[in-house]
């Protein structure tokens, strides 16, 4: 959570110089999108506040779930049922947001994942029983925007007030591809992501 320190610190300069933009703006919140865990906060009187969730932590599991009854869960709910549910349960599908269906990394995480994850388009799709036998499809992008409208919700609740930007952490090591799969998500999310920040370097100035 450290990273969120300097993932607010930039989100409030982003608009700065500008207060009439930044009025317009609203709020931006940083969010930390984890492989497993996700979390997001705002910078407030003077110093950042993480944010804890409806579940009262501070982080959320990146878990989206589809149960039989047709009821999507998200976060906590999402993994407190993996045992039961794994092949409607996903989870780290930051490890394939972005890459190619060939990726040998994408190719060497599907022996693992117990939910199905199909080729469309050259890339890597998540296919899931949405209740009562209903088998959809979703893109990593869409699995990543559950996400991040769970941590904006949370954000939301918190503030008493709609967010529309923020600032989000990936790894060093995201391509273009993957970097803009992740504002997609975003967009997907009803967020204008305006910053994207590598982690390291956010670790790194936040010690």
């Amino acid at each position: 959570m450290k990273l969120l320190w300097v993932v607010m610190l930039v989100a409030g300069t982003v608009f700065a110089d500008d207060d009439d933009k930044r009025e317009s703006v609203g709020t931006v919140v940083g969010i930390d999108l984890g492989t497993t865990y996700s979390c997001v906060g705002v910078f407030k009187n003077g110093r950042v506040e993480i944010i804890a969730n409806d579940q009262g932590n501070r982080i959320t599991p990146s878990y989206v779930a589809f149960t039989a009854e047709g009821e999507r869960l998200i976060g906590d709910a999402a993994k407190n049922q993996l045992t039961s549910n794994p092949e409607n349960t996903v989870f780290d599908a930051k490890r394939l947001i972005g890459r190619a269906w060939g990726d040998s990394s994408v190719q060497q995480d599907l022996k693992y994942f117990p939910f199905k994850v199909t080729e469309k388009k050259s890339k890597p799709h998540i296919q899931v029983d949405i209740g009562g036998g209903q088998m959809k499809t979703f893109a990593p992008e869409e699995i990543s925007a559950m996400v991040l409208t769970k941590m904006k919700e949370t954000a939301e609740a918190y503030l008493g007030k709609k967010v529309t930007h923020a600032v989000v952490t990936v790894p060093a090591y995201f391509n273009d591809a993957q970097r803009q799969a992740t504002k997609d998500a975003g967009t997907i999310a009803g967020l204008n992501v305006m910053r994207i920040i590598n982690e390291p370097t956010a670790a790194a100035i936040a010690y």
